[in-house]
């Protein structure tokens, strides 16, 4: 399944055909060209080649797409090429989408995004309270 695969600075590829569910980390730089299904991280550069299929949530510092990523992506810089399609939730620091690329989904901070992530956990009864100074019935205010 894993080509090379050294400490920090080896290449991992995950080939055409190839398909893995759960969750996993690349030390160094990957190339995707088969299916992942579930979180993901990399302290690296990933590569989803033009056969390529991501669905989950990735971390990583670079992220280049020729082929299709789905999900929650936090990640330095974001590379969308002219085969390649991004759709979900993104959080990066720079984004570059180059003609016939396509980004669907929405771009947040990435505080926003972590905040997030926090608030998934608790319910909303915490997260809101009545408007005691509301005339209006119904109306509620963030705490």
């Amino acid at each position: 399944m894993f080509g090379n695969k050294k400490s920090n600075s080896g290449l991992t590829f995950v080939a055409q055909g190839t398909k893995l569910s759960g969750e996993s980390h690349f030390a160094g730089e990957a190339l995707i060209g088969g299916e992942i299904f579930g979180k993901i991280s990399s302290s690296g550069k990933i590569t989803i080649e033009p056969d390529g299929f991501v669905d989950g949530e990735l971390s990583c510092n670079e992220l280049k797409v020729s082929g299709y990523f789905k999900g929650k992506l936090k990640c330095d810089k974001l590379n969308i090429t002219g085969t390649g399609t991004v759709e979900g939730e993104v959080a990066c620091e720079s984004m570059e989408i180059f003609e016939g690329g396509q980004f669907i989904g929405m771009r947040v901070r990435e505080e926003v995004a972590l905040l997030n992530t926090l608030d998934a956990s608790k319910s909303i009864e915490q997260n809101a309270t009545p408007n005691k100074n509301s005339d209006i019935e119904g109306e509620f205010q963030a705490n």
